[in-house]
């Protein structure tokens, strides 16, 4: 099984040794690590600071196990909501002390309250969900397989894989990937959980990358990341159409095409 991706947006608190509200934070653990989170001392050390008086200098924990993820709570006052930010309003409630509660979401978003108006929260992209191949099942399970690539089609990050193949499913022809502005403003509006931003986009580019499709590439925090990024971004489109993981039926997902470059689009089909 891969691991989890924890995204902690700008704002929110930051990394050890960061500032006080500190920069957008991405940590990547693998089957047995684990992340804490909270205010942080130096008795109380952890991998993701929150920024919130009214938050635990240790809050909780985050641990992977082979096929999910778990949330432990540290507070003794205050529970944490485990929200599907992709879901019909579903989430649980993890009560103050609950040890290695198990997460059944593909994606996350922990919220934890404040005294604010507004809550702090970082987001979790959890381990790969497996399916079984439709064409086996009612065999038996030594003769049954598994999904190559497991891919939720009801979920942003496949909408955004969408976006990115429409271009060449549209057209037949080899044209350029679109830009993660140009995603953001195809999906604007589209998406019954809010706005989609930049960041997000990029966020579920690295995870189709890295997670789902198991693409590999260099470091993105490294000198002269666009190129590689765009790089990273047609390997993903290309195997995508390869092997047929997006297809045209799929364009149903993206709302209309406007204007006179969409009616010329689809005109031309």
């Amino acid at each position: 099984m891969s691991g989890v991706v924890v995204h902690l947006p700008r704002g929110n608190g930051g990394a050890v040794g960061g500032g006080p509200h500190g920069d957008t934070v991405t940590l990547r653990l693998g089957p047995g690590e684990a992340a804490r989170f909270g205010r942080g001392s130096t008795t109380a050390p952890v991998e993701l600071l929150l920024d919130d008086p009214a938050i635990s200098r240790l809050a909780g924990e985050i641990r992977v196990v082979d096929d999910h993820w778990q949330l432990t709570n540290h507070s003794t006052t205050h529970s944490y909501l485990v929200e599907n930010p992709e879901g019909a309003g579903e989430y649980l409630r993890v009560p103050p002390r609950r040890v290695g509660a198990p997460v059944p979401f593909e994606f996350s978003r922990v919220v934890l309250p404040t005294r604010g108006d507004v809550t702090v929260s970082f987001q979790v992209f959890a381990p790969d969900h497996l399916y079984l191949d439709p064409d086996a099942m009612g065999g038996p399970w030594g003769n049954s397989t598994v999904t190559a690539y497991s891919l939720n089609e009801t979920a942003t990050y496949f909408l955004v894989l969408v976006a990115l193949c429409e271009p060449r499913l549209r057209d037949q022809s080899r044209v350029a990937v679109p830009t993660t502005p140009r995603i953001v403003e195809r999906l604007g509006g589209h998406l019954a959980g809010g706005v989609l931003t930049a960041r997000a986009v990029s966020s579920h580019i690295d995870y189709l990358a890295e997670e789902k499709l198991r693409i590999g590439g260099p470091d993105t925090h490294e000198p002269g990341r666009g190129d590689r990024r765009n790089g990273k971004r047609e390997e993903i489109v290309g195997l995508a159409l390869r092997f047929g993981l997006v297809r045209e039926e799929h364009l149903a997902l993206l709302p209309p095409l406007t204007g006179a470059g969409g009616r010329e689009r689809q005109a031309a089909r």
